[in-house]
């Protein structure tokens, strides 16, 4: 199943600079982990803000919500989720 997931991060304003740094690169490491594992897609920055828009490629709603629920940056974003299904006008044999 494939998922646009939109993610908009605001940490704590008095969060301390290594702290912040610490989770951050934690979340890096276990998003690239995804990847690796063909589970995260694709994933874009938002220009002008902390926020990403990914695609995600899992077997169910519940493994998406497992994958996103121990992300490193999880407490501190907004997080919308919507399952795409293919568009029967697309030229790409690799959509789902």
């Amino acid at each position: 199943m494939l998922f646009k997931v939109e993610m908009i991060v605001k940490l704590p304003v008095d969060m301390p600079k290594d702290v912040a740094d610490e989770i951050k690169l934690r979340e890096k490491k276990y998003s690239q982990a995804l990847q690796s594992a063909g589970k995260w897609r694709h994933i874009w920055r938002v220009v002008g803000s902390y926020a990403n828009v990914s695609i995600f490629d899992v077997e169910s709603n519940t493994e998406l919500h497992d994958i996103l629920s121990v992300l490193p940056l999880y407490p501190y974003m907004e997080i919308r989720a919507e399952a795409l299904c293919r568009h029967p006008s697309s030229i790409h044999d690799n959509d789902k």
